[in-house]
């Protein structure tokens, strides 16, 4: 423990160092809701947790799969059919035994996203990719006054160089976010949301067509292992930003 600093754990020094003690204590005092803890939210969390945050609450109702493990930081052979909320509960107190943290292990639907944002919370990320769910929820922030960072499209992508935070209104060359501004205007927003999102087009063959007759419910996209996560830490940089000074660094 430092003298001049005796609030402050030793393994925080160099956080403190580069930031300052002010921003320290507005992060441990920060109260952040975590929605999806896959490739980009998985390491969105652990960024917060080492950076410093000490309340947060994490939401994902899925459980690691062998698929996962290209990507994804709670997917080891080792975690293979855990929930992905309690393989994640274990990493970040070992991190920081501190740390204020709960985790939800359910699925998040339009209709329950009131409910999930009734807390006062200081930040919300959103990493889910169900489009319905993901625009009932960040309407609800936005109606609520909550200060929010949404992920985009990762999947298909190679390019970290053109990988963007920027509002809602401002994203391109992004599918999910055509989507979700569409969608949001059935809520009235067209504006105020800020974005990690990447201008490179999806890869020619990345994408592979919902096969229902093999069990697929759904499109399967190509992933590398870099992309998601360079995604939440982009998500967690803007989010240190919110907490600890006037303004995010959006484009």
């Amino acid at each position: 423990m430092n003298h001049d600093t005796p609030n402050f754990p030793d393994w925080q020094d160099r956080t403190r160092l580069l930031l300052g003690a002010e921003a320290l204590r507005k992060l441990s005092a920060a109260r952040v809701l975590l929605v999806g803890v896959g490739g980009v939210g998985g390491h969105a969390g652990e960024a917060l947790v080492r950076a410093g945050v000490g309340h947060l609450t994490i939401v994902d109702f899925d459980v690691v799969q062998t698929s996962n493990r290209n990507r994804q930081l709670a997917a080891l052979v080792s975690t293979d059919g855990r929930a992905k909320t309690a393989v994640l509960k274990e990493r970040f107190k070992d991190i920081n035994p501190a740390l204020d943290l709960q985790g939800i292990d359910r699925m998040v639907t339009p209709e329950e996203v009131g409910q999930l944002l009734d807390a006062s919370w200081d930040c919300l990320l959103d990493a889910i990719d169900s489009v319905p769910a993901k625009c009932a929820l960040l309407a609800e922030a936005v109606k609520r006054g909550i200060p929010v960072i949404s992920a985009m499209g990762a999947g298909g992508k190679l390019d970290p160089t053109q990988i963007r935070l920027a509002d809602i209104g401002k994203t391109r060359e992004c599918r999910l976010a055509r989507q979700v501004r569409s969608t949001l205007r059935r809520y009235g927003i067209e504006r105020g949301i800020l974005t990690v999102y990447s201008t490179e087009p999806v890869r020619p063959g990345a994408v592979r067509g919902a096969n229902r007759a093999a069990g697929e419910a759904r499109s399967t996209v190509g992933t590398i292992s870099y992309m998601p996560a360079m995604f939440g830490l982009f998500m967690a940089s803007a989010a240190i930003w919110m907490l600890t000074a006037p303004a995010a660094p959006a484009s």
